[in-house]
């Protein structure tokens, strides 16, 4: 009798459990990948489903997070604001080639407006981007808000902290987003201390969210590198802030002015708001966003700052890339430290090759975590077999996540080429439509090949052994966990 209980309930759990699968599940290669976990391993599969396999995509989700963020917007952003910041007015401006690619990414984010008359620098060097953000959190008069994925316990880290305590003594209001998950080796003193000395700080995950909010962000963290100071100057690409990016690796950043700050901005008041954050003057007080100056060389340009999310409707930052690479004609050129993206992507990027599109992917050769250069390696020689140049970078670890095609546009973001940023973390990416950018991204990857070496077919073959390419195809089965 005993038996035949534990057998209906077990029989019970695994219907429910492939109900929750099968409808949560779009993607053919995930949904097999769960079905398969679950029968090999069920007890740890479910636990594991829980925590990192639920497909968040779904209104409810958006609008539960998001509810207290959007009451606020629409209480506060008056019509003008509104128009002059999160209006399409300049859509139009964006040239014929692109407003497609344009017109998808507004439609994946009701924030992914087209902005005008920007200004930027583009930041490869970590020595330049310590210059200019020291300098710039020098002169704030009204706010400082942060938002890294990494904060340092380091030389680095506690070279902005003072300054922020400083200016925070000196009244200006200092938020900061602590990822607490991946900072969890950072003393809570550190932290303490920060709020002691007047900087404001929400941590990203936590149970008094609510343990639906607490349980999907312990798998969906927050990858974004967000810094506004006084509506003037914002940065946001792929460096974060320790040691490492200030003086060891190569990365690729961005200084920005303009009116592209507003969407920074309302992306991480947003965050702030659903961390349990609170805002000291209304919400038009941070959005005086400043003119430009001369300061930046790169001015005049149409930027788009494109946010992904698990729970948004869409993957933006993938359909975007595979849409360029689709409709790419001359060349598409990309930096990213680890490449393991979903099969439509990898088909848009064999396609583009094998119509004559010269396609380079430049990675580290030593990447800095144990199983993803195995996992990078593990679609080499597919892509090289259809005719995708791979560069496989030595010197300083290459952390940089850039695209740049047809001299017409260049993307420069937070987001690496895997399923985790397409479709968990939060990501921020910034689509740039100008001819005068996309030719200083198409040299910043040519300067890079010059401490490259070219991965070719038959020596790829001859000398990669069968096992580590086992191994790297093991790998990349679990890809959907990395």
């Amino acid at each position: 009798m005993l038996t035949a209980i534990v057998a209906i309930l077990w029989a019970l759990l695994c219907a429910g459990f492939a109900y929750q699968i099968i409808r949560g599940q779009k993607d053919p290669d995930i949904l097999l990948f769960w079905i398969l976990f679950f029968v090999l391993f069920p007890p740890v599969a479910a636990i594991v489903y829980c925590l990192t396999g639920i497909n968040y995509r779904r209104p409810s989700v958006r609008e539960r997070l998001h509810s207290r963020s959007k009451s606020l917007f629409q209480r506060q952003i008056s019509p003008e604001l509104a128009a002059r910041y999160f209006s399409d007015d300049e859509m139009d401006r964006v040239e014929d080639t692109y407003l497609p690619l344009a017109s998808l990414l507004r439609s994946c984010g009701e924030g992914n407006k087209v902005y005008a008359d920007n200004s930027f620098e583009i930041i490869t060097s970590g020595l330049r981007k310590r210059e200019l953000l020291l300098e710039d959190i020098r002169h704030a008069r009204k706010y400082i808000h942060i938002e890294y994925f990494r904060f340092g316990n380091d030389k680095a880290g506690r070279e902005v902290r003072d300054l922020l305590y400083q200016k925070a003594a000196e009244g200006v209001e200092v938020r900061f987003i602590n990822n607490n998950l991946i900072g969890r080796n950072i003393p809570r003193s550190y932290f303490r201390d920060m709020r002691k000395n007047g900087i404001e700080i929400k941590p990203y995950t936590h149970i008094r969210y609510g343990w639906r909010t607490w349980l999907m962000r312990i798998n969906c963290q927050n990858h974004r590198k967000i810094v506004v100071i006084d509506g003037k100057v914002a940065y946001t690409g792929g460096m974060n802030l320790n040691d490492n990016y200030f003086y060891k690796w190569r990365d690729t950043h961005l200084r920005i002015e303009g009116p592209v700050i507003a969407r920074l901005q309302a992306s991480f008041i947003d965050t702030w708001i659903t961390c349990g954050g609170v805002l000291s003057h209304p919400l038009p007080y941070y959005f005086d966003i400043a003119e430009v100056s001369e300061q930046n060389p790169l001015r005049g340009k149409r930027l788009q700052v494109v946010t992904d999310a698990a729970e948004n409707p869409w993957p933006a930052t993938q359909f975007a890339y595979e849409w360029i690479l689709q409709n790419a004609r001359e060349y598409v050129y990309i930096q990213t430290p680890y490449f393991i993206p979903p099969q439509s992507f990898l088909n848009a990027l064999k396609g583009a090759a094998l119509r004559g599109v010269d396609v380079r992917v430049m990675l580290p050769k030593k990447v800095d975590t144990p199983l993803a250069g195995s996992a990078n390696r593990g679609v080499y020689e597919e892509c090289l077999d259809a005719g995708v140049r791979i560069f496989e970078r030595g010197g300083a670890f290459i952390h940089s996540k850039t695209l740049v095609a047809d001299d017409g546009i260049c993307v420069i973001g937070a987001s690496n080429l895997d399923m985790r940023s397409f479709h968990l973390n939060n990501e921020v990416n910034t689509f740039i439509y100008d001819r005068e950018t996309a030719l200083s991204c198409k040299s910043i990857f040519q300067d890079d090949l010059d401490q490259v070496e070219e991965i070719h077919l038959p020596q790829w073959k001859e000398n990669y052994p069968w096992y580590r390419s086992l191994m790297s195809s093991i790998i990349r089965v679990f890809y959907r966990l990395l």
